[in-house]
């Protein structure tokens, strides 16, 4: 992004962390006009009165879930009063929610169901995936006129494995009951243990798609 001609960029997050990364990372590129904000969606005065040339929802609809809950299909008509020009929206095919019919699939989606029951025995909402069809559709019926859609297979890596995991210890070590943290580590070993050893010997897990999809403001 920071080597693209712009005039300007905001860049938006629900979460202070990774704003800080977001700061750190384009600290050497940043302008004074650009700016990293911390905000919700569901905040009507977020961005209010602003227009954009592009936008770019990097994996937004899925994220929504943990910090403005049943938000997803407001969240169209949100980027529609935003959008001068394009919208560019990547997403994640949901692939936790059904048992999947290969290996790969089972691991990953008992990883994904895994680090989600982490999450809500934390008192976190987990991330909740949307189909492409779905978005397509709620793009539509927001105005949005569509360019494009393709979806990319995916290969996960150890660095996926490893961050899911990694991800949930300081939660586990949070737990009151600190049995169920226990036999919760040890599954999440397990999967690491399982899913790291198929990666080592095939070249990573192979299941479901992201998606891009470039619109355009009807």
């Amino acid at each position: 992004m920071s080597g693209l001609a712009t005039d300007r960029w905001v860049a938006v997050t629900g979460a202070a962390g990774h704003a800080v990364q977001v700061r750190d990372a384009s600290d050497r590129v940043r302008r004074p006009q650009d700016r990293i904000i911390v905000g919700n969606w569901a905040d009507p005065n977020l961005l209010a009165g602003e227009r954009f040339d592009t936008i770019l929802a990097d994996y937004l609809i899925g994220a929504i879930e943990g910090f403005a809950p049943y938000f997803q299909e407001r969240m169209f008509a949100r980027l529609r009063a935003l959008a001068r020009g394009r919208l560019y929206l990547i997403g994640l095919e949901p692939y936790i929610t059904e048992r999947a019919g290969t290996r790969d699939g089972q691991i990953l989606g008992d990883i994904g169901r895994w680090r989600d029951a982490v999450l809500l025995h934390a008192g976190e909402r987990p991330y909740r995936e949307f189909p492409m069809e779905w978005v397509l559709e709620q793009m539509t019926a927001s105005g949005f006129r569509i360019v494009n859609a393709h979806r990319f297979p995916i290969r996960y890596q150890r660095r996926f494995v490893n961050s899911q995991i990694d991800m949930c210890a300081p939660r586990l070590s949070r737990l009151g009951d600190r049995s169920l943290a226990t036999a919760l580590h040890a599954r999440g070993e397990a999967l690491r243990q399982d899913a790291l050893a198929i990666i080592a010997r095939e070249g990573g897990l192979r299941h479901g798609f992201d998606y891009v999809i470039a619109a355009e403001a009807g």
